[in-house]
């Protein structure tokens, strides 16, 4: 099953790339797909909880989905994944 949610606090290439990493770890989400013009991540899924699993890890990293409640705390969680990501981007364009 295909879908995508969007989501809060998406910034930059850092962002997108910590996003991308994440999501490619999770068992049965495939296909991921970040566009940071509408701020939407599209995947797809194998399993009925795969959504749920998504947007509980984009929670984590200071992504919540729109609607959801976005305070400093989340803020905060998505400038570190975005520099994170710009780190691992730079580090990956460098080998």
């Amino acid at each position: 099953m295909k879908t995508s949610v969007t989501v809060q606090n998406l910034k930059c290439g850092g962002c997108k790339s910590t996003i991308a990493k994440k999501l490619n770890t999770l068992e049965g989400i495939q296909d991921i797909l970040v566009n940071l013009d509408n701020c939407t991540i599209t995947f797809t899924y194998e399993t009925n909880d795969g959504v749920k699993t998504v947007q509980k890890e984009l929670t984590k990293l200071g992504y919540p989905i729109k609607g959801d409640i976005n305070g400093i705390g989340s803020k905060t969680k998505s400038f570190i994944s975005c520099a994170i990501g710009r780190m691992n981007k730079s580090n990956e364009s460098n080998t």
